[in-house]
């Protein structure tokens, strides 16, 4: 007994924060999600395979892409350029579809 503690005690008490401390960071990285030190290989796919993106436009080459795309940004629209199977496709929500071929047309 050193000064009045009980030295068991205060060496298991603090054992015990150890397992509780190993045991959150044991669960903090069974429970994570993305934390993969392998990246997955990126999957090209059909143009309907995008969610929310819908394909607005089929360019010829990614340069012709690009530059329609910063079209669509200039008028305020979000456009993306991608690669799928059938080649480069510029797409846009659902909600700005309808806008985004008026701008396309109006070349």
């Amino acid at each position: 007994m050193l000064g009045g503690i009980n030295n068991g005690l205060f060496v298991v008490s603090f054992a015990g924060f150890l397992i509780v401390a190993l045991l959150a960071i044991f669960l903090r990285w069974a429970f994570s999600h993305g934390h993969s030190i392998i990246e997955k290989p990126k999957r090209i796919g059909t143009k309907d395979e995008y969610g929310l993106l819908r394909s607005v436009h089929s360019p010829k080459n990614h340069i012709e892409g690009e530059m329609l795309r910063q079209k669509l940004i200039e008028a305020g629209v979000k456009a993306t350029l991608t690669q799928t199977i059938a080649g480069p496709e510029l797409m846009v929500f659902s909600k700005d579809l309808k806008i985004a071929k008026a701008i396309l047309q109006s070349q």
